[in-house]
């Protein structure tokens, strides 16, 4: 059973990971990007809508990761060259993917698009000699490309925002926006840019819940794994190793809440709060910290 649950919890902490690992930049860059909910929807439904209108996996893909750019320019456009309220835009954004997605359901008159040609099992990748080990193999081999590419991109992420010119660019930007101009920076093209890169993460997010783990989409299906994602980049105050863990701690909250669901009968439904008690509880305590340590430094 804790090889089913740590299995899970890679599992499920793979779409919020995603999103963080995205978010951050915009968040550095001082731009509060709630947004990441729509736009991992919009790749789970472009996804599969392609997929399923070509049978060909790839457009699917490319598709998402596009149409996901293309919310990122626009809500890049209202919330930073037209200095709109980015919680407004961000909103927007949300309510409007999750009706575009209800609406092409309705043309298509079905409540969900399911992939006949394909199925969840062809997209899993069982990695030669790891596989075979005991326990180990059951936990790490079996995941998408998708779940190894985001734990590959930890460490990537982290390279980026520390050790290149565009992470502490974007840092000055966000910190210090009139010392940015002073320096001769173009504020608006690095915020456009850390939106853009959440984009991209949302739509890989999106393909991976959607397409990959299930070949299926429902709308609304992202349940709140945006927000989730953005309690973890506040928890994390947008470090990318912090943030992760955080992910991964929503993650695993979600699969206990899974897997002690089959043992509950009737009751199952209950477990589903879990995830969300998990995120109260950790936004709670580190908001304590965080007022403490502020308290002792005499801020």
């Amino acid at each position: 059973m804790i090889g089913g649950i740590l299995y899970d919890s890679i599992y499920h902490a793979v779409p919020i990971l995603l999103c963080v690992l995205g978010g951050i930049f915009a968040y550095k860059a001082n731009v509060l990007n709630i947004a990441l909910e729509g736009m991992m929807l919009a790749g789970a439904f472009i996804s599969v809508l392609v997929s399923f209108k070509t049978e060909n996996i790839v457009l699917g893909y490319v598709a998402a990761v596009a149409v996901c750019l293309l919310i990122g320019l626009i809500f890049a456009f209202f919330g930073v060259t037209c200095k709109g309220n980015v919680i407004v835009i961000g909103l927007a954004v949300n309510m409007s993917i999750t009706a575009i997605a209800g609406f092409a359901l309705q043309l298509m008159n079905s409540a969900n698009i399911k992939l006949s040609f394909t199925n969840a099992a062809a997209f899993k990748i069982h990695i030669p000699i790891i596989k075979d080990i005991p326990i180990i193999g059951g936990i790490l081999s079996g995941h998408t490309i998708i779940t190894y590419v985001s734990f590959i991109a930890i460490v990537l992420i982290w390279f980026l925002m520390y050790r290149t010119k565009f992470g502490i660019y974007v840092r000055v930007v966000g910190e210090n926006e009139d010392s940015a101009k002073s320096l001769g920076l173009n504020t608006n093209k690095y915020r456009y840019l850390a939106i853009l890169l959440g984009s991209f993460f949302c739509a890989l997010a999106g393909i991976n819940l959607a397409l990959e783990r299930m070949t299926i989409f429902t709308n609304n299906m992202t349940a709140g794994r945006g927000f989730i994602a953005i309690a973890a980049i506040y928890c994390g105050r947008g470090d990318p190793l912090s943030c992760s863990f955080y992910a991964i701690i929503f993650g695993l909250a979600r699969a206990l809440a899974v897997n002690l669901s089959l043992y509950a009968g009737a009751a199952a439904a209950v477990f589903d709060v879990i995830p969300y008690v998990v995120m109260s509880i950790v936004l709670t305590v580190v908001s304590i910290v965080k007022y403490r340590n502020r308290k002792i430094r005499g801020i």
